[in-house]
């Protein structure tokens, strides 16, 4: 069978072995039928004469191509999981992506917003109260107050949403649970009832007008819309909250351990990034409070 009609079983093996979730699964598939249709693979014996040097060429054709080093990374670690699973399967006997290293990515600090830029007095007049106003602030608040990812919020079910906590269903399928604020569990009762006057009751939580399922780009462009209005930042989307949760959180005290677990981060290192931003604010505050830290009288 030809390696490019393998993508459906590689494909499954991503979903139910690996556990990834259906979006990466599905940029991994374009990814390699990206490469396969570059290399001009058609069979297995074709699959055997791919070399770190075809994988090289594939990369320095992405880079040209302008591809950003995020992206290039992402697809060459989608080629290397491939041919594991080829070696897997006996189709290979090396993997010529080991010894490849991608391009190399610039660390850029997350983007996030100022507390005085997301206070209740700013924040609040910015919805209506109608269902869609009363929706859309939920929205708005359970990614600030919560820092889940804007897929999370899409998929949470009305069961896990109780009134002092949410479970939430992360990548992998790993669940964790996130405790919530009275203010904001207020703010969920009152959407349940008028949801529920209004759409009935369902399984997902948040539901649009017609009483489908949210999907990512509405929650993209209703929080672009919000933090727009709110604040003055130039990257605007859902995971502008989930960082302005971690930073905030850090600057106030939460220990890293902690805010791994509330993020859902497989390990420390993802969650340590928020730290040179909480460095930042270490450093006004030791500058105002110390007597020799530089402020002036």
């Amino acid at each position: 069978m030809a390696p490019f009609f393998m993508l459906d079983e590689f494909s499954r093996y991503l979903g139910t072995q690996k556990r990834f979730s259906e979006h990466t699964c599905l940029a991994y598939r374009k990814d390699l039928e990206q490469f396969l249709e570059f290399t001009g693979i058609a069979g297995n014996e074709d699959i055997q004469e791919v070399n770190s040097r075809v994988v090289r060429g594939w990369m320095v054709y992405l880079v040209e191509g302008s591809y950003a080093s995020t992206s290039v990374n992402r697809k060459l670690s989608a080629l290397r999981t491939y041919f594991k699973w080829l070696m897997k399967e006996g189709l290979v006997e090396t993997n010529p992506v080991a010894r490849v290293n991608g391009p190399k990515v610039s660390k850029r600090l997350p983007s996030f917003a100022q507390k005085k830029e997301l206070i209740p007095e700013k924040i609040d007049p910015l919805f209506t109260d109608d269902f869609e106003g009363l929706r859309d602030r939920l929205i708005f608040e359970v990614l600030y107050q919560t820092g889940i990812r804007s897929s999370e919020l899409v998929n949470l079910e009305d069961k896990n949403v109780q009134s002092d906590r949410i479970k939430v269903l992360g990548k992998r399928n790993k669940e964790r649970i996130i405790p919530i604020s009275g203010p904001l569990a207020e703010i969920i009762g009152n959407y349940r009832i008028l949801r529920k006057e209004i759409l009935g009751a369902g399984k997902e939580f948040f539901l649009l007008n017609n009483g489908k399922k949210l999907y990512p780009k509405f929650v993209y462009r209703k929080i672009n819309i919000y933090l727009g209005k709110a604040t003055e930042l130039e990257k605007k989307s859902p995971h502008v909250l989930r960082h302005t949760f971690a930073t905030h959180m850090l600057n106030n005290g939460a220990g890293l351990e902690v805010l791994k677990e509330l993020l859902g981060h497989a390990n420390l290192s993802a969650t340590q990034v928020y730290t040179h931003n909480s460095f930042s604010q270490l450093t006004h505050i030791y500058s105002q409070s110390h007597p020799r830290g530089g402020h002036k009288l």
